[in-house]
């Protein structure tokens, strides 16, 4: 009971938002490592100086602890006023870095050095300098190893300037989500025969009719149009007594696809997951309509940005 009071109350201090403003209600401050050192050096300096009764041993004793207590203010002051806010992040696909991008506002008329950037946890942290009411960019990223709809982690804002004897922090959670689709198969294996098309149509499938997209050269067949025979490039052929060349066009038949999970016989779940992101790829790529059936769940033929990311969004979130 103890237990969830404190927790409720502790993260009542942590709101969820994607704009954070550090102030005196969620800044903390500690001595560091080197602080608390400096602080049992200057007892032993102010004992040896009551024990030899040296007037210049008081005076350098409380002058550094004078600067002490001013670099403790310095360093509150550090962060307390500074504004920042989270652009929502891009989706990515398993296994690669989500980009974080931090904008900063400093409204007062002092500049802030060494404020750094870091997620619970990871012990690198990024550093930025913010100038006098102005504003600065941090980009920070983070590994994003599982597909799925992620909760970004909480990010640590620390400063240890001027002097680096005290450490001061606020958290920050982000209201942001990330997707993360699967990895794509590579190479991209073949579409799949589309059984609904047939025998004779799945063979087709794999066909091509003549386009504008430029395929290769052939040797001439009748019927060819003069002006694809490359006759440059054929005077050498024609003298020997060869076909001349002709340049191949084809494009991709304007076939509906359909991306069934129960298409992709073998394999885990996630080797299932990454052949058919691998094909929404390529068909979006080709410009050519597919659709996604995963068991009672489909999503109808269609091409663009949108549809390509509602199917990617539900092969992240596809539970099985």
């Amino acid at each position: 009971m103890l237990r969830a009071r404190w927790q409720a109350w502790w993260m009542a201090r942590q709101p969820v938002a994607d704009t954070h403003e550090l102030t005196q209600r969620n800044l903390y401050i500690v001595p560091s490592r080197a602080g608390l050192a400096f602080g049992l050096t200057l007892v032993v300096l102010l004992i040896a100086t009551i024990n030899e009764q040296i007037s210049l041993g008081y005076a350098l004793t409380f002058l550094l602890a004078g600067a002490v207590l001013a670099s403790m203010h310095t360093t509150h002051s550090n962060l307390r006023g500074l504004r920042m806010d989270l652009r929502p992040p891009d989706a990515v696909h398993a296994g690669d870095e989500v980009t974080l991008h931090i904008h900063l506002h400093n409204a007062s008329g002092a500049a802030r050095y060494g404020i750094g950037f870091q997620a619970d946890g990871n012990a690198a942290p990024t550093w930025v300098n913010v100038p006098e009411k102005g504003h600065a960019e941090l980009t920070l990223r983070l590994p994003m190893p599982t597909r799925g709809l992620h909760a970004l982690p909480r990010l640590v804002i620390t400063t240890r300037f001027p002097l680096g004897v005290f450490r001061a922090w606020s958290y920050w959670r982000p209201a942001a989500k990330v997707w993360v689709y699967p990895q794509a198969e590579a190479p991209t294996p073949p579409f799949p025969p589309q059984p609904e098309a047939g025998e004779g149509q799945a063979e087709a499938s794999s066909a091509r009719r003549r386009g504008t997209d430029f395929a290769g050269v052939r040797s001439y067949r009748a019927g060819d149009s003069p002006r694809h025979v490359l006759w440059r490039k054929s005077v050498a052929l024609m003298d020997q007594g060869q076909a001349p060349w002709v340049r191949e066009t084809e494009a991709p038949l304007a076939q509906e696809l359909w991306f069934d999970l129960a298409q992709t016989a073998g394999g885990d779940l996630e080797a299932k997951l990454s052949r058919l992101t691998a094909w929404v790829l390529a068909a979006e790529r080709a410009q050519q309509p597919y659709g996604l059936q995963m068991g009672a769940s489909r999503i109808e033929p269609s091409l663009g940005a949108a549809h390509q990311r509602a199917c990617l969004e539900r092969l992240a979130g596809w539970q099985g």
